[in-house]
């Protein structure tokens, strides 16, 4: 993991003064936990959510608040400031600030769009298949969101058949019993020569 970190703080800005990295994958692929031990990594690195710029209304549908709210005041070395939507109140909560950090991970089903993919540095891919995906997601999220998970599959396989992110990826992500193993992708912008073969971490899913 703290190679992975090392490697992606030598690449270059991609939004303004902004080393932006999209975590993508399917839902319950364990995105946010991956995001999370990677920021931890990147010593204390912020992570904007996804799930805090979608809502019921527009689970896809959020390109153009993210580029408005996020994206462009990045690039032009601002801070961002958006209202993250609470799931459970069904409501958008008080706005909150992003300092343009060195490097900010963007993690969530989407963060590798065509539309969001100028402005990263890097695109990680979480490899797993998207029914086991759903499983390990609808077990996570209980009883209580069943109704929301009924919805969610066929939105995210509309998402991905029309914009799909695994075949621009940088970098493909694997969880391993313990740690990762973190591969080139079929973008290809890594060589074979810079595979890592094991990162640092507990397995867990997210």
């Amino acid at each position: 993991m703290h190679e992975l970190a090392s490697r992606l703080r030598r690449l270059p800005p991609s939004c303004g003064p902004v080393r932006l990295i999209g975590v993508d994958g399917h839902a319950g692929s364990g995105k946010s936990t991956f995001a999370g031990q990677l920021a931890h990594a990147l010593g204390g690195a912020p992570v904007l959510r996804l799930d805090d710029i979608a809502s019921h209304d527009e689970l896809f549908a959020w390109t153009g608040r993210l580029l408005a709210q996020v994206i462009e005041p990045f690039g032009r070395g601002e801070s961002a400031r958006y209202a993250p939507y609470d799931w459970r109140a069904r409501a958008f909560g008080p706005p909150r600030t992003l300092p343009p950090a060195p490097v900010v991970l963007i993690e969530g089903v989407g963060a590798g769009r065509r539309a969001l993919r100028p402005y990263l540095t890097a695109l990680l891919w979480m490899e797993l298949p998207q029914e086991e995906s759903w499983t390990r997601g609808r077990q996570r999220d209980g009883e209580e969101q069943r109704e929301f998970w009924a919805g969610w599959v066929g939105a995210e396989r509309r998402h991905f058949a029309e914009d799909p992110s695994r075949a621009y990826a940088d970098l493909l992500v694997r969880q391993l019993e313990k740690g990762y193993e973190v591969l080139p992708g079929p973008a290809k912008t890594f060589g074979p020569d810079q595979t890592l073969t094991q990162g640092d971490g507990p397995s867990a899913v997210c």
